[in-house]
């Protein structure tokens, strides 16, 4: 992987850590007490900071090095989180994501940038107890000390503590004990030295060639756990040497192990890269844990405890490194990072291999030749498996998309002085992932007009015998081959009489239109629509609601309007799960062909003569008992010739509301390669895209929710009227 590769990879999972920080921000908000959320925002900010120190993104490292300095205040316990904290903290990861914005640019941050991030790093300041001047976040970071207290014990200073026990043999082998004394001074201060005499026999049992001397020496040093190590290299073998490290370089430990890549590794490996031992004591400590007899053998940290030749912390940190990198490595396993535009262009190839394969099934079926026809029908088979494999890929859960709202509904909240709590169903719906992209602004209008306009103020809510809270619903789920999206509230709810007042003054219907409930909510989706001037919990309802419905009908979907004065609103968006290759089925009237999805499909019947023959007076059947209207394909798109004998009829649903759809032939099932049409055929009511059949020639895509409004509509118009 090149440098830029490395860069992109490091963009897009400060974006993803980003989210996962912001999604546990709100969560810790609720649930202040839950440290491992807590461990979770402060690993993320961590993670940024130092794969963002590999690019050398100062101004990245140095902004987030003060909010990780919070959160680890926050993680000790030292600070307690609240709604101005966690406030501080929100602002601080948007602040990050503008600074990684910049890295994806490939430019510095500007002064207006800098000048945020040096407020911020104002108020994180004051959280850790101090007022330091704020700087640019361009300033390189300093990385501060830090001294602990662990209450006692042998280290309890910041100096080196070493534990010296030499061999009897030294004086033997013609070395003086005080000489290793000596020679340590080179290093640094010598601050105490305790003589132990314990091991000297009785005088007439002394050897005068035996060394019985053991020191406590306490030294102060700037040198490293090798280079002290280093000044007893000749005795190492035949002495008990054990050096402890000044509490300041426990600390120092710590975030060194924190900051070793994301490899697996041993716990003596990992204890000798952050220089808390050396390599001469890892193998003396395995050397003793081989030739103990003990079954199973004592862990190795346990016993580098017990010998205190490491800090218990800094194995538990160690510990803690190793079960990390093995969670991530597990979760790397099981996912791998495919750039979209290969997707895209593995689903084009998909859709062409769909093409291709009706053409060989038509020319087999032409043939006559059974073999070919056999093997063409395996082949469309396995293309079919293919398909479905590949638009799988391109689907991802929806919950994404509504967890950015936890966000959008706490700021709008507080901006608007209302308590509303949103709640989320359904976020492991899968859809297409270009929907998934494309629904957000919707949503967003949706959501805020809900919180602005629909949800009532507490007061009046209270008076009205609601809980002062107001409650936001985001759901999701599969309904007859397309998604739907709810967006409820618990809030006024529309007028409708006043909804069909304005509209009557504006022109759009008819005074003495007679519309149902479903159609006169619908209307706020007019250009231009609002009742801002009439009606205060509808105030700019129809601003913007237009362009949500344009931009809902562009991924082919729907958008309805339930509600009831007083209690609420329901917005349901009715999408497609995938904008690229359907199964159809595909009909013909005339020379014309036709596909309607197949999951939009619940059966096919043939128009009775007596129907047939009443068609002139109405445009509806009596099918078992039900009214099922219909219109005729030759009529709705004036294709030319005579009504065939036998005609059919495809009865289609969408939603809860079901239509019939009059063809001439019914051909079966097609899979569909959805075309886009041109400008030229938008204008079209009734088509949604075009397909490619097996012989070359062209077929229309019906857009059945727009045919079944059509339908019902008169339908009832003409029941009405009959």
């Amino acid at each position: 992987m090149n440098l830029d590769e490395a860069l992109k990879t490091f963009i897009i999972e400060s974006r993803e850590l980003l989210e996962q920080m912001e999604e546990a921000l709100l969560r810790i908000e609720q649930e202040p007490d839950d440290a491992e959320v807590v461990n979770a925002i402060f690993r993320a900010a961590h993670t940024i900071k130092g794969s963002a120190g590999l690019f050398g993104l100062e101004y990245v490292v140095a902004f987030t090095h003060v909010a990780e300095s919070v959160l680890d205040k926050v993680r000790s316990g030292e600070l307690r989180v609240d709604a101005d904290l966690i406030a501080l903290l929100l602002e601080s990861r948007d602040h990050i994501g503008v600074l990684v914005d910049h890295a994806a640019e490939g430019e510095e941050p500007g002064d207006a940038t800098n000048q945020h991030g040096g407020e911020l790093i104002t108020r994180l300041n004051a959280y850790l107890g101090h007022q330091a001047e704020a700087k640019p976040a361009g300033m390189p970071v300093e990385h501060e000390h830090k001294f602990e207290k662990e209450g006692g014990g042998r280290v309890a200073t910041d100096n080196w503590h070493i534990s010296l026990r030499f061999g009897p043999d030294l004086l033997c082998n013609g070395m003086d004990p005080l000489a290793f004394i000596r020679y340590l001074e080179t290093l640094g201060e010598i601050v105490n030295v305790v003589t132990l005499t314990e091991a000297i026999p009785a005088l007439s049992e002394i050897d005068p060639e035996s060394c019985y001397l053991g020191f406590e020496i306490s030294f102060q040093s700037n040198a490293d756990k090798a280079a002290i190590e280093g000044v007893f290299e000749f005795v190492r073998e035949d002495s008990q040497i054990a050096i402890m490290p000044p509490h300041s370089k426990a600390y120092e430990y710590l975030k060194l192990i924190q900051d070793l890549p994301e490899q697996e590794m041993r716990l003596g490996e990992i204890l000798v890269k952050c220089g808390t031992l050396t390599r001469a004591e890892l193998e003396n400590t395995l050397r003793e844990q081989a030739q103990n007899s003990e079954h199973p053998p004592r862990p190795i940290g346990e016993v580098l405890v017990e010998k205190h030749i490491v800090q218990a912390t800094v194995v538990e940190a160690a510990l803690e490194k190793q079960k990390q990198v093995k969670e991530s490595k597990s979760a790397e396993a099981s996912l791998i990072r495919v750039d979209a535009e290969k997707l895209d262009q593995l689903i084009n190839l998909v859709g062409e291999l769909t093409i291709a394969g009706a053409g060989a099934s038509l020319a087999a079926q032409r043939s006559g030749i059974p073999e070919l026809q056999e093997a063409t029908a395996t082949m469309s088979r396995l293309v079919e498996e293919v398909r479905d494999s590949a638009l799988t890929l391109r689907m991802v859960q929806i919950g994404g998309t509504f967890n950015r709202f936890q966000r959008v509904v706490r700021d709008v909240s507080k901006e608007l002085g209302k308590d509303i709590r949103l709640e989320i169903s359904g976020a492991e719906t899968e859809l297409d992932k270009t929907v998934v992209e494309k629904i957000g602004d919707p949503l967003t209008h949706l959501v805020r007009n809900s919180m602005d306009h629909g949800i009532e103020p507490a007061e009046v809510r209270v008076a009205n015998g609601k809980p002062a809270h107001g409650s936001l619903k985001l759901n999701a789920y599969h309904d007859s081959g397309s998604i739907v999206i709810e967006v409820i509230d618990d809030g006024g709810g529309l007028k409708k009489d006043r909804i069909l007042m304005k509209a009557i003054e504006r022109g759009l219907v008819q005074p003495d239109a007679n519309l149902s409930d479903k159609e006169i909510f619908n209307l706020i989706f007019e250009p231009g629509f609002s009742t801002a001037d009439a009606i205060s919990n509808l105030s700019g309802r129809g601003v913007g609601m237009d362009v949500v419905k344009r931009n809902i009908m562009a991924l082919r979907g729907t958008v309805d309007l339930d509600s009831v004065e007083g209690q609420g609103t329901t917005v349901s968006i009715r999408l497609p799960l995938t904008l690229a290759i359907i199964d159809g089925f595909l009909v013909s009237v005339g020379k014309s062909s036709f596909v309607i999805p197949l999951d939009l499909v619940v059966e096919c019947i043939e128009l009775s003569d007596e129907d047939r023959s009443a068609a002139g007076e109405r445009n509806y059947l009596s099918l078992r008992g039900q009214v099922l209207p219909y219109l005729r394909l030759r009529d709705q798109f004036d294709i030319e010739g005579d009504r065939v004998r036998r005609e059919n009829v495809v009865v289609v649903q969408y939603g809860n509301a079901r239509a019939g759809l009059v063809v001439d032939t019914l051909q079966g099932e097609f899979q569909t390669v959805i075309k886009p049409l041109g400008r030229i055929f938008s204008h079209i009511n009734g088509i949604g895209g075009s397909t490619i059949l097996g012989s070359g020639e062209v077929a229309l895509i019906l857009d059945v929710p727009r045919l079944v409004q059509q339908v019902s509509s008169k339908g009832e118009r003409s029941m009405f009227e009959a």
